[in-house]
């Protein structure tokens, strides 16, 4: 099966989610479910497809999860191997707007404050790459999140640092996939930075009292 459930969502959980496209060939459409209220990733998507063929199917878990939570997941597809175009249309599919597409930040790494920018989706560059394993390896040493999903645990094991012509790199070793590691650490970058969406609620005007003269 393309998901693997692990639990059920509990009313008011907050979840955010990364997902790693694949344009075809041996490399796996993946995406991690982070739950940041419970620290653990209950729900994982797993297939050998192209992206056209994940985004329906996280569109409607994404809805599920609304409905059975009652507060909007956050998700952040990559936009690499042909992700802009699912991302345009994941937003698309959203009409009833019961979950959020991630937006890209400024000045991360800079002294000035972090904002959102138009740019949606999360963009897997050399630049940030090493910065989003450290940060997810950090986390798994350090046993802060709770991981159940057993194919998520055998590529760490296969995951290993390699030296390119100009630099080392972290990646799976020759036969091995990397995408459900790509997709957690997408998804742990969105714990770091992502709250729940704040519910404004409308105020009554207090009734005026009528004052009879008498």
């Amino acid at each position: 099966m393309s998901l693997r459930k692990y639990r059920n969502w509990e009313r008011g959980e907050f979840v955010v989610v990364g997902a790693d496209t694949a344009a075809g060939g041996l490399d796996y459409c993946t995406a991690q479910f982070i739950s940041k209220t419970r620290l653990d990733v209950p729900l994982v998507y797993h297939s050998k497809v192209i992206a056209t063929e994940m985004t329906p199917i996280l569109h409607l878990e994404l809805e599920r999860i609304f409905d059975e939570t009652g507060v909007k997941p956050v998700i952040a597809p990559e936009t690499n191997a042909g992700g802009t175009f699912e991302i345009e249309r994941l937003a698309k599919l959203n009409r009833n707007g019961k979950y959020i597409i991630y937006q890209q930040k400024r000045n991360i790494g800079t002294t000035e404050s972090v904002e959102n920018s138009i740019k949606l989706g999360w963009t897997t560059t050399s630049a940030n790459r090493s910065t989003m394993i450290s940060m997810l390896k950090e986390c798994v040493d350090n046993k802060l999140l709770h991981i159940y999903d057993k194919p998520t645990i055998t590529e760490m094991f296969s995951f290993i640092v390699s030296q390119t012509s100009s630099s080392w790199k972290a990646q799976a070793e020759s036969g091995a996939h990397d995408d459900l590691i790509m997709a957690l650490a997408i998804a742990w970058q969105l714990y770091q930075t992502e709250s729940p969406p704040v519910i404004k609620h409308r105020t009554r005007p207090k009734p005026k009292r009528v004052r009879f003269h008498v």
